[in-house]
């Protein structure tokens, strides 16, 4: 089985077609238009632009991917109806309906972290074995979610302010390093010392699964208001540290009270060197019989494949949506099932 996958849920404009058979899914092809130099001049992404990006994008794209075969190049469409920007939800949600009515192909609703999260058995040469604890990490999203299947989540803890991916962007601003923060963060950590400051660790000790990276966001913008922008190296790889430290040992900590059969990364901070490493590190030494998966690189940045490979899962449970009357909904909580109907 074949799924066309669309994503638009934020500045990248992505296609793809993925095969599915059983439970393995692998990558036939796929198609990243990135917004970055667009979106670098405001320092952000700016909604209003990026949605008209993706209108502008689309077509080419969709000419591009599937040529004169059209509808026979797959069996069912996937797209990303939610969380993210509605503007560019809207452009990817509406291009899905069209194709699904038009070519007669059934319409998937796929949650954007449920894609995030299905990258881990995308091209996968060992797949997780459920049930699954995922630690999602991105610029909008710090969560740790149990995976007793394809489609069914129970959300056991979530940032309650900044996610870890925006803290690692603000502090990027604080520091003047630039847009994509996140990147240059981890970049200049390289050469710097991970002991040099004494950063907090936000609950770490807070008894439940929660996350909150404001507070350290905060304590970076105090140390450079009182000690200058000197040693910007260090001031990355201390914030790095501590934010890993956290996300790491809350992770340690739902695992044992779960007891999953694998633990899996994703998300755009799945990318980050220190965090793949020092939970790969962890689970091995801390949680003996315990999988651990990461995505490939390739797949921790948002794209179509991993809303294909998610697409796949649900179509495989008949979790199939109505082109007529499917709307993106920008605060689509992962585990609730309206946006599928």
């Amino acid at each position: 089985m074949r799924i066309l996958g669309i994503e638009s849920s934020c500045d990248e404009t992505a296609l793809a077609i993925v095969e599915g058979r059983g439970e393995r899914t692998k990558l036939v092809r796929s198609l990243v238009a990135s917004q970055v130099a667009i979106h670098k001049k405001y320092g952000g992404v700016v909604p209003e632009v990026a949605a008209r990006s993706h209108a502008e994008a689309l077509p080419a794209m969709l000419d591009e991917l599937l040529g004169k075969t059209r509808s026979r190049t797959f069996d069912a469409v996937a797209v990303t109806a939610g969380p993210g920007l509605i503007t560019s939800l809207r452009v990817g949600v509406d291009a899905a309906r069209a194709l699904a009515f038009a070519w007669q192909k059934p319409l998937i609703a796929v949650n954007h972290i449920e894609g995030h999260i299905a990258a881990n058995w995308l091209d996968s040469k060992i797949l997780p074995q459920f049930p699954v604890l995922a630690l999602v990490v991105s610029g909008g999203h710090t969560e740790i979610i149990l995976v007793r299947d394809h489609g069914a989540y129970e959300m056991l803890g979530a940032t309650r302010d900044d996610a870890a991916g925006e803290a690692f962007d603000k502090v990027a601003k604080i520091l003047g390093l630039g847009y994509p923060g996140g990147p240059a963060v981890s970049k200049r950590a390289e050469a710097g010392n991970p002991i040099a400051i004494a950063f907090p660790r936000p609950m770490l000790a807070s008894g439940d699964l929660d996350f909150s990276f404001s507070g350290l966001k905060t304590a970076v913008l105090q140390h450079v208001q009182n000690h200058g922008r000197r040693r910007v190296a260090d001031i990355c790889a201390s914030f790095q540290a501590a934010a890993v430290d956290v996300l790491v040992k809350k992770t340690i900590i739902a695992a044992r009270q779960v007891q999953p059969k694998t633990i899996v990364l994703a998300g755009g901070v799945a990318a980050n060197t220190v965090l793949r490493t020092t939970l790969r590190l962890a689970v091995s030494q801390q949680l003996p019989g315990i999988q651990y998966i990461e995505p490939r690189l390739a797949y921790t940045t948002d794209n179509a494949g991993m809303i294909a490979a998610a697409g796949y899962y649900l179509s495989q449970k008949g979790r199939v949506s109505d082109w007529q009357t499917l709307e993106p909904n920008a605060q689509w909580e992962i585990g609730r099932d309206e946006n599928r109907e």
